[in-house]
Parts: C-alpha cells; structure tokens; sequence
C-alpha cells in the first residue's frame, strides 16, 4: 500500500488516520461519491411540489439566554441545550424531528421503490486487493470480500499451499444490526498473529485485539481507548505498538476533548496496566503520535501531527538500542514527511518540502547531528501533476500522481529513474499495491463514476496486469458517460470539474443535478464507483463533482487557497460551479441540488446561507456547522489548523462570515433542506447539525421544508452497515428528487 506517515482525511469526512510503513489494507469501501450578480442566474423559484410542502409545525427547539462575549463581540447561543445529547429535552427533541423526517419520507411513493433498486444494485460481491504478509508455512495471502449485502466486509485467508480461502475474521457476527466494524489490523512479521481494532456503532474509539492466524482463535489480550492509530509489530513479534488517549471521563466518551495522545508498546499476553509507554510531548496536548516499525525491524518511525494539518514532524528510534533516546528527524512543522522505507541508514522521504506537489528525497541518518538534514532529491516535483503517493515495491518505487483529479502511475527505480507506466482503461481512480521492497507481485484496484471496482495482479518484474477479480454489478455502464470540464471561479480560477449522466442527455435546463462537493483538509476528489450514484443517474439525474480549493488536487498551494482566511474560495468554487451547469443549460436553479458531508457538510451549510436563491435543495451530511465552538468538542481542535479558531481575535470576523449556525437570516426564503447526523458521531458532534436544524426551522421564510434525519448506531460515516448506507441514500435521492419536483413532494 501506499506509506503515509502524516495524519490523512477521508474524501467524505474530516479524519485524523495515522498511516504507518506498513498499513494493512482497508476493506472494501460501502460507496465509491462567494457572490457574483443575481441576474446572472434569475430569480429563485420553487416548484408547485415544493410550495404544497409546507410545514406547519416543527418541534419546538426552546430559545436560552446563553450569550458569548468573544473578544468584545456580544453572540447569541439560544441552542446551547442542544449539545448535551444525553439530556432529556435533547432525546426528546431527537424523537420529535425524526417522527417529522421519517414520517414525511414515507410518505414518498418513491422511497420503497428506490430503497428496492438500491438494494439490487449493491448487491454484488465487492473485493478489495489482496495482501500478501508472514514468512515460510505461514505466508499467506488475505482479502476482504462483501458478498453483497453484508453489513460489514469479511476478512478471509488462503494459507500457504492451499487454493481454497477460510474466513478469518466477519464482523457481522458481533452485533446483530452489523454496527460493529473492523477499523484497523496488522499482522505480525512471521504471519502467526494478528492485531485488530473493533470500533462500535460508528464511534472512533478502538479496542485492540490478538487473533492466532492458524487456528483462528482469540488470545485474552484487550487494549482499550485507542484513537486514529494503527499497530506495527516489532520484529520479535512478542508486542506492537499503538498510539491511545487518556480514559475519558465516564460518559463522556463521545463528547470530551481528547488530548495528550501517546505511543505505547503492548505484549501479548499481559494487561494492557503493562504496557510500555513509548513516547509523549506532555507540552504539547494537541499533537498526535504514530509509531511504526520499519520493514527491516531496526527502526520505529515516529510521525508527529497536530490536527490536519499536512505539515508534521518525524523522529525515529533503533529498536536494537533500548536505552538510546527519540531521535529528531524533522522538528518543525514545516512540511510533510511521509516516511516510504529505508534502505540501512538511508531514509526515503515523500515531501512537499520547497516542492508544493510534492517530491521523493532520501536523507542519510547516520550519525545525525545537524539541526536540518541534507536532502538529496531522488523523484523531482512535477510541472503539473501532484506526486500523490510513493511505495517502495519491486527493487524499486511505484509512484501514484493525481493528473487533473485523476490517477497516474508509474515505475521507477531506486536512483529516481522513470521506467515505464501503469495503463488504466479509462480516467479513474486506483487503490492497494500492498507489498515489501522485494516482492515480485502485487495487487490493486481501479474504479470510476461508472466503472465497478475491478482487481488487478500486478508482476513487479514485467509489468503486466491480469484481472483477478470483476464485480457484475445489475446495470449498463455503457449508458452512461462522463466528462471533464473546467469553469472559471469568481476571482477567474479555472477549477475541473467532473459531469456524468446519461448518454444523450439533453440540455434543455430541465434536469434534476446533484452537485457534490467537499473542498478542505487537502482532500482530493477523485473519481469512484457507488451503486447510490447509479440509482441517480438512472432516473435522469446529473451528478456534478468539481475539485474545490481546499481540496489535494494540485498540491499544497491548491489547499492554501481555501483554507484559514482564504475560505470564501471554496464556497465561491462552489457557487461558480452552480451557475456553470446553469449556463450550459444542463439544469436550473429550481432543480439544483447540493450535497457533501463533514467539511462538504460546512460547504452546503454555508452556500444555502450566502445564496438561497442559486439552490432548489441542499443535503448537508454531520456537517460543521457552529464554527465558533467546534474546537471545543472531541477532536474537533485538530482542525484548527484548517479553519482557525475562534479564540483568536484575528480569525472571529473570518468563522463569523461564514458559520453556517451564525449566517442564517430570520425571514429568508432557504431551500427545501435535508440535515443529517448521528447520534455516536464523536469527530463531528450532532451538536452541529442539531443546533443548526433548529435556528434553520426557526429562521425559515418560505415555505420550503427544513428536515433534520438522525440515525442511531451510527457514527460520522466510517464502519457504516451496509442496511443503513442503502437506507440513507434512498432517503437522500427520495428527498432530493421531491425537492427538486422530478417526483411528488407529499404535504407536511
């Protein structure tokens, strides 16, 4: 797999996911996706479906007296209650918005008709690329596979000399409704164990566990209070390091800030009150730790973060040298390090130091001394394509690059030496490539809007690619096309942007358009298949994925331009985007719908405030929405890196223009609106989307419905089951298409 040792974000949710050299691959994925004039668009409408919406009665969100002095800047909290959710007038308020939300949803004709195809359409198997880890007897290949309808991937195992695979691990026999997931593995260098994390009801929280590969059992082992960490075994294989939070206090688990994280070391075998601390900054609270062991044993890297930020710092320790301190590699955050492998004492370094597209450069540790260490550039940055990942594979490095939000790969070797290219049948995206610096073979995956995941077998030596598995999926992604396109933002960016649709779809302005965004976190966008996104585009609709500033997709000066100060970028990308598809006749405002999730979720909370009128409805998914207190919950102050804060005076006017809770105007005519959380949510907290739901219901002008759906069990998105992913797109599409008058809108 591709090595990353600075803190990651998933495309649809704010993450903090240390990578270390050797992760294990993840299972397969359950789905795949400021003002310019007002004459330029034409007034805003609602269809005749919308306007016999109305709603005559929301639960009541009782108004408090809380009011914030922040820097002498007097503002109103009046849905402050809303952020203890164990409280009984918020559980209450819960119950009565979604009898409200599911009680309208049903009334759709559409939703049991569209929940049956999605069904039929995620019923495939799905595969994600085989891995192949251990030694001798008991070197075997594992796998993820989904027969269809699973809630949840299932790990399976070939042993060595055997044809037939055996499961090693289902997670969908530890809860009845599936909300129990894998959310990180490692196995051990000799292949006799396995470390594995389960997190429950969507939640980030991990407890550890030790799997006997061979026989399949579980050892008594148990580690507890873990958070955004792998696990890399030394190579003794007695014990693996992991990174963990302090024990919250009781009950408070999903809302208490986390801080001070550290690196431990566990034995299998004994309590984890046993456990060595490793590594800790007690100076330091917010930054986060990941401990890894390189391939050769002799070496634990440590990635320092803080937050999201890309820019981390890397310190490192010889395993054979117990007594010898953490050294410093990298002590500033200055840049990005993300440790590849090494080759004795000579570290390769995946970097966007002086190179914002980022480079591979080796430094020699030996001897290490000086404050910054020589770097002798082994891959340059490249004129136009951002240098997305680098592995040491094969004797050599294969090198992913994102060309205009698509990938690219390509083979070199290990003097920086370009050997041939990887081919893909079309523009898309690719995963896997799991491996050691010497394995002769390797697999990895491809996709596309349109194009179900298919694995590939990858021979290192020659290059050729023969197809391991093809999902048959029950449509026709022959009709179907996708194109990219490029339009100019409001200050004349030129931003890409992907369209799919029905081929021969005409553009008469009459079409329903789902316009998906996310924009932050250095996140890129890039194409990839979902069943939900079939059922979409079968009923006529045009998906729009443009690649927002904020986003990864050319670099570091690409995420600079929207994040901090310089955010109205991305929500003016977005907006520009909007009034492109409507020049080009593809829809109209009034059949325009919105849509991202997390920070995509901020970006539609903040476009339905600054322009009501450019929208026919908008899906805002466990979004950020009060941007003056999400700092102060779980690890929400780990994005104040990307957004600022609002405890610094300079950054308040910046939060406040856009803060979606704070920039809704009593009286305004907003669109039809969906808002979705969960209650387990413990990176964005429902507090968000609770109090927004509420000030949005109470502001309202029109007479177009503000809808909040909580689900229970469920969490920011990660582990989801399968039953409610397939439940949540059909509610999404049932809303979306009444909404934007493709379908009947029935009466509140």
């Amino acid at each position: 797999m591709f090595h990353r040792l600075t803190p990651l974000a998933s495309s649809l949710v704010l993450v903090i996911a240390c990578a270390g050299t050797k992760p294990a691959p993840a299972p397969p994925a359950n789905e795949g996706p400021s003002t310019q004039p007002a004459d330029v668009i034409g007034a805003h409408s609602l269809a005749p479906a919308q306007k016999a919406a109305r709603v005559s009665k929301y639960p009541e969100s009782k108004k408090g007296d809380v009011v914030d002095d922040l820097h002498g800047t007097k503002i109103a909290d009046p849905y402050r209650w809303l952020e203890d959710a164990d409280a009984a007038d918020t559980t209450a308020w819960v119950a009565a918005q979604n009898e409200l939300t599911f009680g309208w949803l049903k009334k759709n004709a559409v939703r049991e008709p569209m929940k049956a195809r999605l069904t039929e359409l995620w019923n495939y198997e799905r595969y994600a690329p085989p891995f192949i880890e251990g030694k001798g007897k008991d070197r075997r290949t594992y796998y993820w596979k989904n027969d269809g309808l699973q809630n949840q991937a299932v790990l399976y195992v070939v042993d060595a000399d055997e044809k037939d695979a055996r499961v090693l691990l289902d997670p969908n026999t530890l809860s009845k409704d599936g909300t129990i997931a894998l959310s990180g593995m490692a196995i051990s260098d000799d292949g006799k164990l396995m470390a594995y994390a389960l997190s429950s009801g969507g939640s980030d929280w991990m407890d550890w566990h030790v799997k006997d590969i061979a026989t399949g059992t579980d050892k008594a082992d148990l580690v507890q209070w873990s958070k955004f960490s792998g696990a890399s075994w030394t190579p003794d294989n007695k014990g693996f390091f992991y990174s963990r939070y302090p024990e919250p206090e009781k009950g408070a688990d999903l809302e208490q800030a986390n801080y001070y994280h550290k690196v431990y070391y566990h034995v299998v075998g004994e309590a984890q009150d046993k456990d060595q601390l490793v590594f800790e900054d007690k100076e330091n609270k917010t930054w986060g730790f990941a401990g890894a062991v390189t391939e050769d044993g002799k070496y634990l890297i440590i990635s320092v973060w803080e937050g999201t930020d890309r820019r981390n710092r890397v310190y490192f320790k010889e395993l054979t040298k117990k007594e010898d301190p953490v050294q410093k590699l990298f002590d500033a955050f200055d840049a990005s390090y993300g440790f590849v492998s090494n080759v004795g004492t000579t570290f390769y370094i995946h970097t966007d130091k002086d190179a914002p597209r980022q480079r591979l450069v080796s430094v020699d540790v030996k001897g290490l001394k000086a404050p910054e260490p020589k770097l002798h550039e082994i891959i340059a940055q490249q004129p136009k394509e951002k240098i997305e990942a680098v592995s040491m594979i094969g004797g050599g490095f294969l090198v992913k690059k994102l060309s205009n939000a698509h990938d690219v790969v390509e083979f070199y070797n290990l003097k920086g030496k370009k050997l041939r290219d990887l081919p893909f049948p079309s523009i898309g995206t690719s995963g896997g490539f799991a491996g050691k610096s010497k394995d002769t073979e390797t697999y990895y995956s491809f996709t596309s809007f349109t194009y179900p995941t298919v694995i590939y077998r990858l021979d290192l030596s020659s290059g050729v690619s023969t197809l391991w598995k093809q999902p048959v999926v029950k449509f026709d992604p022959n009709a179907f096309e996708t194109r990219q396109v490029f339009y100019k933002s409001k200050d004349g960016t030129e931003i890409p942007m992907f369209v799919v649709h029905k081929k021969g779809l005409p553009y008469d302005g009459n079409n329903p358009t789902y316009l998906y965004g996310y924009g932050g976190f250095n996140i890129s966008l890039t194409p990839a298949f979902s069943p939900a996104l079939v059922a979409w585009l079968e009923r006529g609709g045009v998906y729009a994925q443009p690649s927002l500033r904020g986003g990864g997709e050319f670099g570091e000066e690409w995420h600079e331009a929207g994040m901090l100060k310089k955010k109205q970028n991305v929500f003016d990308d977005f907006s520009s985007a909007a009034r492109w598809l409507v020049d080009q006749k593809i829809t109209v405002p009034s059949k325009l719908g919105i849509g991202g999730g997390s920070n995509g979720g901020l970006l539609v909370g903040a476009s339905l405030t600054q322009h009501p009128e450019l929208f026919g409805a908008g899906v805002a998914m466990v979004g950020v929405m009060d941007m003056l207190r999400f700092h102060k919950f779980t690890i929400g102050h780990a994005w104040v890196n990307e957004y600022g804060s609002s405890d610094d005076e300079a950054m308040l006017p910046t939060l406040l223009s856009y803060s979606p809770l704070h920039s809704l105007k009593k009286g305004t005519k907003y669109p039809p609106t969906l808002i979705t959380t969960a209650d387990h949510d413990d990176r964005v907290v429902p507090a968000h989307s609770f109090k927004y739901a509420a000030a949005m219901q109470d502001a309202q002008g029109g007479d177009a419905p503000v809808l909040i759906r909580i689900d229970v069990k469920a969490g920011h998105g990660a582990g989801k089951p399968t039953t409610k992913v397939i439940e949540e797109a059909a509610d999404r599409w049932t809303f979306l298409l009444a909404a934007l008058g493709a379908e009947p809108m029935p009466p509140l």
